[in-house]
């Protein structure tokens, strides 16, 4: 970095009224990682928040304690109203249509995070940081049946690498998967389940990996020789795609026209799978940080210094479980066919056609066993989406054209 200040932004899209507890645990792992005492670094928050996911207020987000602020050099909000006013100046400057920036600042995540890149590059930050409202700077570890801590460095790590890189990303641990601990039985048994997770499934969800996490209770448990080694390795592209996650994701911005946005079908997920797809010329750099991910909302005392000895299985046993692993189900079908049509084009009507054929014949037995018909709709699910998946790259397309004349714009100020 050129800069004798690393100018770093530190992004979270956000709904949780939990977020300022998050913040609040960031910045102390910040303090004790010596980045706020470190004169050459600028640490300033970007937060994009959604006041319609639990009915939140602003000041959910907003009222950070002074304590915590002063330790930032800067915390920028975009809720509704602060992105609409961005649209409005791109629009009345000439620079985009109505149309073309709601495509890029729109509802859905990716919209969100689109938001915070562009006011991350916009207030001439060096990198950004994309961080997640429920996930904690903890890893954890599983020694003979007990849970093992320790606190990670997850900033400083991202800062020693990003000038190496185009990208950098991190590791997951915790409740990453939605799918629960299952005891199989005649109304579903394994192979069936195992036919089902194939078809929703992409190169990073299979059946390998969900089995193992099944068996420990739905916990993905930190790798000790990540730990241990504190390695950094370059992410191989596989499928045609480097796969990120749109979390523990680090960005070097130095450059806005190597920077691309953040894309997903209309009330999909996927925006992190989306870009892994056109990283294929970026260096993408895996680090050797961990994040917890509180999937189940069930770990804030973590926030609070207390650290459980054991984790609980997720078991499908309960309604908020089953209804999470339902919307995960649903958002993973709506985004698969785009991801196939982007990286196996040729293939595209033999995957669809075999997945079609595996969810008629499992679909019915995975309805019963959760006790859920709307399971059946993942099969129309699918169909719709099959047959909008021209329209969905087309829009996949335009929307890096249009983040390119936003970034050329940028750079001419």
């Amino acid at each position: 970095m050129k800069s004798k200040t690393l100018k770093v932004g530190i992004g979270f899209a956000t709904g949780r009224k939990s977020f300022r507890k998050v913040l609040r645990s960031q910045i102390h792992s910040w303090v004790e990682s010596g980045l706020v005492e470190d004169t050459s670094i600028s640490l300033n928050v970007f937060v994009a928040y959604d006041l319609s996911y639990q009915k939140t207020h602003s000041n959910d987000f907003t009222n950070i304690h002074p304590d915590q602020s002063s330790k930032l050099d800067g915390v920028f909000f975009a809720g509704k109203e602060e992105i609409q006013k961005e649209i409005d100046d791109l629009v009345q400057s000439g620079i985009l249509s109505s149309k073309e920036a709601s495509r890029v600042f729109g509802k859905g995540y990716a919209g969100q995070r689109n938001a915070i890149l562009y006011g991350a590059i916009k207030k001439q930050m060096d990198c950004l940081i994309f961080l997640d409202d429920d996930e904690y700077p903890f890893a954890v570890t599983n020694d003979h049946n007990h849970a093992i801590w320790s606190g990670q460095p997850v900033l400083a790590n991202h800062i020693l690498a990003i000038g190496q890189a185009d990208y950098t990303h991190g590791y997951h641990c915790g409740y990453v998967s939605p799918i629960p601990y299952m005891e199989f039985n005649d109304i579903l048994p394994e192979e069936d389940f195992q036919t089902f997770i194939e078809a929703i499934s992409n190169d990073i969800l299979n059946w390998t990996n969900v089995k193992k996490i099944m068996s420990q209770g739905g916990v993905t448990y930190s790798d000790t020789t990540v730990l241990r080694e504190r390695k950094m390795y370059p992410v191989k592209e596989v499928n045609g795609a480097k796969f990120i996650s749109g979390a523990n994701l680090g960005i070097n911005i130095t450059d806005p026209s190597r920077i691309l946005p953040f894309y997903n079908p209309p009330n999909a997920r996927g925006e992190d799978t989306f870009l892994s797809t056109c990283l294929g010329n970026r260096n993408v750099m895996r680090v050797p940080c961990y994040t917890f991910h509180d999937g189940f909302s069930m770990y804030h005392r973590l926030l609070e210094g207390s650290l459980p000895i054991h984790l609980q299985f997720i078991k499908a046993d309960n309604d908020k479980v089953i209804q999470r692993f339902y919307k995960a189900c649903v958002g993973w079908i709506r985004y698969k066919p785009l991801l196939l049509y982007i990286t196996n084009r040729d293939g595209f009507d033999e995957e669809i056609a075999s997945m079609k054929k595996k969810l008629q014949a499992v679909l019915p037995k995975v309805s019963a066993y959760f006790n859920r018909p709307e399971f059946m709709t993942i099969l129309p699910e699918l169909e719709k989406y099959q047959r909008n998946v021209g329209k969905h790259y087309k829009d996949f397309l335009e929307t890096q054209e249009i983040w390119a004349k936003v970034m050329e714009h940028l750079t001419q100020k």
